[in-house]
């Protein structure tokens, strides 16, 4: 099983750190670690818990969240209520791999969720990657700026790596690519209608029988 994403939210306001910490909690694939209030907070937390993404907000009571990445290794995306575009470069320049401005929808923060996901298991710490897998992550961190096809050429390409050459079904899939089982059934069905993949049905002793998956090779 892959290990979830460790998320810690770095925001003042304890109810919209509630909220974002819940979206993250509900989200298969991560785990939502206790948010902090302060930079001082931050910086312990990040040096015991080993996050592995930031969501933190530009501007906090102990100092300058954005100036914050620039010390820290960990990956990270801004959530502030700044709108300017000196805020939004800073932040970009310090590292920040997104911005979203708040308040903003629930779906805006899941689907940045979804898009680090594929995101990080393209360029994934133990394998080596070529030009076009680097291009593909950014344009899924990208989010809406992408043509549909370039999105989903990125997303089937995980769960085909996720498959490899065993027999599987949707729930594991999704499981080893760290996305949720409605996308991965989805894009699987996809494959399948294209040849991609051959469908096989396993039958147990009651109930519905369960979708297996094959890659198909030319």
């Amino acid at each position: 099983m892959t290990a979830p994403v460790r998320v810690l939210v770095i925001e003042d306001d304890f109810r919209v750190a509630g909220l974002h910490r819940d979206i993250v909690a509900e989200h298969a694939g991560y785990l939502a670690l206790e948010p902090v209030r302060t930079l001082a907070e931050a910086a312990a937390a990040v040096r015991t818990e080993h996050p592995d993404l930031l969501l933190v907000d530009a501007f906090l009571p102990d100092g300058d969240g954005v100036a914050f990445l620039r010390d820290v290794d960990v990956d990270a995306f801004v959530l502030s209520a700044a709108t300017d575009a000196r805020t939004v470069r800073r932040a970009l320049r310090s590292g920040a791999l997104g911005y979203l401005i708040k308040p903003f929808a629930r779906r805006a923060l899941t689907d940045l969720l979804d898009q680090y996901l594929r995101f990080r298991n393209i360029l994934a710490d133990d394998r080596a990657v070529a030009q076009e897998d680097i291009d593909r992550a950014l344009a899924i961190l990208r989010g809406g700026g992408d043509s549909p096809s370039v999105s989903r050429s990125a997303t089937e390409q995980v769960l085909l790596e996720a498959l490899g050459d065993d027999e599987s079904s949707a729930s594991e899939i999704a499981d080893r690519a760290g996305v949720s089982r409605a996308t991965a059934q989805r894009h699987l069905s996809a494959m399948a209608g294209r040849g991609v993949v051959d469908v096989r049905l396993r039958y147990g002793t009651t109930g519905r029988p369960e979708h297996r998956y094959l890659r198909v090779h030319a």
